[in-house]
């Protein structure tokens, strides 16, 4: 099969759709790996790196589109990219289709098929491609944080884990899974208090098993969440519908609740944001304040930590992708119901229930 690895072209993102290692391993199995000129420079990896793993480069993302039946990217194709794509071929990627209309008009159009990251399962019912980088923003999350609460970027100017005879900054997490049990974790690290709030009562006897000495974990309320906020200097939003438009944990009424300076971090930004007055923001601008609270926005977070992001996504994705081009994608679709539930697009139609029910007005 020919595959194709395109740049990143999203807004100060630098990770790669595979290692050069990946590209070995298609390319031992007889497969063609066409890797675009740079494409991996944001994480050290060469063009001469992915020459000596047997790729052919090419000079433009049109040639790789063009040369390719399988696409593999990291981030949602941007609608430039979208127009490269055509009927009979597939693109394997994160979508987030739920919070993107005209990405989910523009793939339906090219008639290609678009199978998504973050809606393939596995056989516990976990997300197993969404996981990796869900680990990434939940450890990422408390440190950018951190850095907001500087005063210097418009925080209050709290540490997070105090110093001696000064108390520590209250962190309240919404969402239990895994991006916020690996804040969770994090922010333990930092010494701050913290309180995590989750709906799953299953979910909350683990953490408690596991966390329950060190932090306070409660059941998800809209009254218990408004009480904890009142009092937080860092709010992390982690909550996950799969597929779906995340759900509005704290509204524009509710930040009048919280203290001047404090942080809110939206991890769920990427599926259309569990904050009312949260928007997209970039790398470059990261941050915005509203009614005094500063907002922490970035729709790839783990962009920031390319490497690390890129080397744990291959780890996650390589198993899969390699059933889709030693079987070809439409039979190792029909073997393979958890892949089958990444089909996002297919004909020109929208096929995943929970994207259907966002996008229909």
């Amino acid at each position: 099969m020919f595959v194709g690895i395109p740049k990143e072209i999203k807004t100060k993102e630098f990770r790669v759709g595979m290692t050069p290692a990946g590209v070995k391993e298609l390319v031992s199995r007889g497969h063609i790996v066409f890797v675009e000129t740079n494409a991996g420079n944001g994480v050290g990896f060469t063009d001469e790196d992915y020459s000596l793993s047997g790729a052919e480069i090419l000079p433009t993302a049109e040639e790789v589109f063009a040369k390719s039946e399988l696409i593999i990217k990291v981030k949602e194709p941007q609608l430039n990219e979208c127009a490269m794509l055509r009927k009979e071929q597939t693109i394997f990627t994160y979508l987030h289709l739920a919070a993107d209309k005209p990405q989910a008009e523009a793939l339906c159009a090219s008639g290609c098929l678009a199978i998504a990251y973050e809606t393939i399962t596995s056989p516990k019912g976990h997300l197993p491609l969404l996981q990796p980088m869900s680990e990434v923003a939940g450890r990422l999350s408390v440190q950018v944080g951190a850095t907001a609460l500087q005063k210097s970027n418009g925080g209050s100017g709290l540490l997070l884990g105090g110093v001696p005879g000064v108390a520590p900054a209250n962190i309240v997490i919404i969402g239990g899974g895994v991006s916020g049990e690996n804040a969770l974790q994090m922010a333990m690290g930092a010494r701050a208090n913290i309180i995590v709030f989750e709906r799953s009562l299953e979910k909350i006897a683990e953490l408690d098993r596991v966390y329950g000495d060190k932090v306070t974990i409660c059941y998800s309320t809209p009254l218990a969440v408004q009480e904890a906020i009142a009092n937080a200097d860092l709010v992390i939003g982690a909550v996950l519908l799969p597929g779906a438009a995340a759900p509005r944990v704290i509204s524009r009424e509710d930040l009048k609740l919280m203290k001047p300076g404090s942080v809110l971090v939206d991890i769920s930004i990427d599926q259309g944001g569990c904050f009312e007055t949260s928007k997209p923001t970039t790398h470059d601008n990261p941050t915005y304040e509203v009614d005094g609270v500063i907002h922490y926005c970035v729709a790839n977070m783990p962009g920031g930590v390319p490497k690390t992001s890129t080397l744990a996504l291959t780890n996650a994705t390589l198993p899969y992708i390699l059933k889709l081009v030693e079987n070809g994608p439409q039979a190792a679709i029909e073997a393979d119901a958890h892949l089958a539930n990444g089909v996002n697009v297919s004909n020109g139609k929208l096929t995943h229930p929970a994207v259907i029910e966002a996008l229909t007005d």
